[in-house]
Formats: C-alpha cells, sequence, structure tokens
C-alpha cells in the first residue's frame, strides 16, 4: 500500500495510519493518551532542541531517517550536559510513500528512543503532493543536572580538544549510495550518551561539546573558536580516519575535515584531565577511536599543523558540501 492524501485528511484513512503505524511503534502512557499536548515532568534547568531531518536515500548502511533523527535530537541535548527525557516528532509524508517502508522507518526509530531512554511524547502527520518523500521534525528536551555547565564560551587557553572517533563516514556512506558506489563504508549514526556519561562519571572538567554533523570538524572547530574568543590549534595526524573512507575522499576530492557526521563529537576539556578523558572515551561503544587532536590557545582563528609541519588557518565550510545529508 502507498500514502495517499486521504491518509492527511484527519478521517478515518489518518485514524487507520495512527493506530497501525505510529500507536504500535511509539505507544507509552503519555502518548497514548491522544490529547493536544503531552504533559511532562521536568525538573530544574532543561535543554531544548528542534531539527529537521531530510536524507536521502530515506534508508542507508548503518541507518535510516528513523534512526537519525532520533540520534541527531538526543546528541544535541547531549552536548549541553543534559540527559534527554522526550522527543515529539512531526511526519510530512508525500504521496506514493510505501507504508511498509514508512512502518520500517518509525520501527527503527522506536527502537533507537528506547535504546536512548526517550519517549515520544507528541507529533503530528501531515500528507502532501509528491513522489514518495518522507521529512521529519523532531524536538527534544532534557535535564540538566545542575552540577554541569557546558558551553563553548568556557574554553580557555591549555585545555584539550578531543574527537569521540573516526570522520567522514556518514558523508561518505550517503555520497557512497547516490553515486551507486560499492563500498563498505557505513554511515556512524548513533546516540552518544555512553561518551558523555563516561566523562562525567570520571569527574572530568569538561568545558564544552560539540556534535560533528553538517560542515564537518573545520566548521565547528572555528565557531568554538569564535565563542571562547580563543584560539583553537589541532594536529592533522591525529584526526582519526578510517583508511576506506580517506581512500573514497582522495578519489573524490574530499577533505575529511569538513565531510559531515551524525555520531561523533568533540569534547573541550581541561588540560591536566586530557588523558582522563580519552579513556573514558576510549571505554565506551561509541568512543573507542578516540583520539586527542588539539589544544585551545591565546589568540583567535583555528589553525592546522600538516602531516608536512606546516601551519595553516581553517575556515569554515564555504558552499553546500553535500545537500540532505540528514
Amino acid at each position: 500500500m502507498k500514502i495517499t492524501m486521504a491518509h492527511g485528511s484527519g478521517g478515518k484513512s489518518s485514524a487507520q495510519l495512527m493506530s497501525d503505524i505510529f500507536g504500535k511503534h511509539f505507544n507509552n502512557h503519555i502518548l497514548d493518551k491522544m490529547e493536544d499536548a503531552a504533559v511532562l515532568q521536568v525538573n530544574g534547568k532543561i535543554a531544548c532542541s528542534t531539527d529537521s531531518f531530510v536524507v536521502t536515500p530515506l534508508v542507508f548502511k548503518g541507518g535510516d531517517i528513523g534512526k537519525l533523527c532520533v540520534c541527531g535530537t538526543v546528541n544535541d541535548l547531549l552536548m549541553m550536559g543534559a540527559v534527554p527525557k522526550y522527543i515529539t516528532c512531526g511526519f510530512i509524508l508525500e504521496e506514493g510513500l510505501s507504508i511498509d517502508l514508512l512502518d520500517r522507518i518509525v520501527s527503527s526509530m522506536a527502537k533507537q528512543a528506547k535504546q536512548a531512554g526517550v519517549m515520544v511524547v507528541a507529533g503530528d502527520t501531515k500528507v502532501v503532493e509528491g513522489n514518495g518523500g518522507l521529512y521529519v521534525n523532531t524536538t527534544g528536551i532534557g535535564e540538566i543536572p545542575q552540577e554541569r555547565n557546558v558551553s563553548s564560551g568556557n574554553c580557555r587557553p591549555g585545555d584539550a580538544i578531543l574527537v569521540s572517533g573516526n570522520l567522514g563516514d556518514h558523508h561518505a556512506c550517503i555520497l557512497s549510495h547516490r553515486m551507486e558506489i560499492e563500498n563498505n563504508i557505513k554511515s556512524d549514526c548513533a546516540a552518544l550518551s555512553d561518551v558523555v556519561e563516561g566523562l562525567f562519571a570520571e569527574k572530568v572538567c569538561v568545558r564544552a561539546m560539540r556534535d560533528v554533523t553538517r560542515g564537518g570538524l573545520g566548521t565547528v572547530l572555528n565557531e568554538i573558536a569564535d565563542s571562547s574568543g580563543c584560539m583553537v590549534e589541532v594536529d592533522e595526524e591525529s584526526i582519526p580516519v578510517l583508511d576506506e573512507v580517506r581512500g573514497f575522499s582522495d578519489i573524490l576530492g574530499l577533505d575529511p575535515l569538513y565531510m559531515g557526521n551524525e555520531g561523533k563529537m568533540i569534547a573541550v576539556v581541561s588540560g591536566e584531565d586530557a588523558e582522563i578523558a580519552l579513556a573514558a572515551m576510549r571505554g565506551t561503544e561509541h568512543g573507542k577511536d578516540a583520539a586527542i587532536i588539539g589544544r585551545i590557545k591565546s589568540g583567535s582563528g583555528a589553525y592546522l599543523t600538516t602531516r608536512l609541519g606546516a601551519t595553516r588557518r581553517f575556515d569554515v565550510l564555504y558552499g553546500e558540501g553535500l545537500p540532505r545529508i540528514c
């Protein structure tokens, strides 16, 4: 069966879609009330983030748009030191979308939400004319423990910069799909709760955290330099990239510094905690390939020490690296 305009009518077809797909996978004591708004129990400081997902293709090696939207939203909350609690989701369905595919994606989303410890508590569905596409908007809410204060503005000279693992996997995976290139590259799509909580469990002095998504590491590091009023300096040799991704990038003239990811983060920590932070990251499933890649220094801008020993300044990504990557 396919999605038709009737599924967006608010009538019988809409109700059937709600019960057969969304209600089946997202059932919980808050959503099941089917009221106009979710009533949530939240204590103290909260983090709130919203995001939209338009990735093509909808299903790819290592994930799909359902897994992606949960991981992306959860990671945004985690980067502020929050414990993710709730997610809302709005679906825009194009007529012609396979209902079996929709069921698969919603099931994937529900599975990832359960793994991440968040509840889907509100949602909406609209149907529009089209060619079988699907877009998802999410909002996430998390509680920030009182003792945590994570912000790029906290960075100071002497701090260490760590990345949680290999860069460029998601970008290379999506581009391989579109170009019909056969390889073993999988998206790194993942929720990073284990990495973040691992750092705090070891009492690491975490100054700032950022997930490395569109725009890549180069863009994120420039944003940290601007927000902190400090200089960022990283070592090219220390930046982890899988050999297959590096080879793929070299062939196509891509720079891993600007390639998108969906399961990687950087952490800026006190310099004296750098090795503790590295061990904490490497002790987790999603941080096993973590590396210390640079330092915060006095000055401004972002600089890279190249493999040849030269130092060059790098800027944010200019233009569009890869459209509809997330």
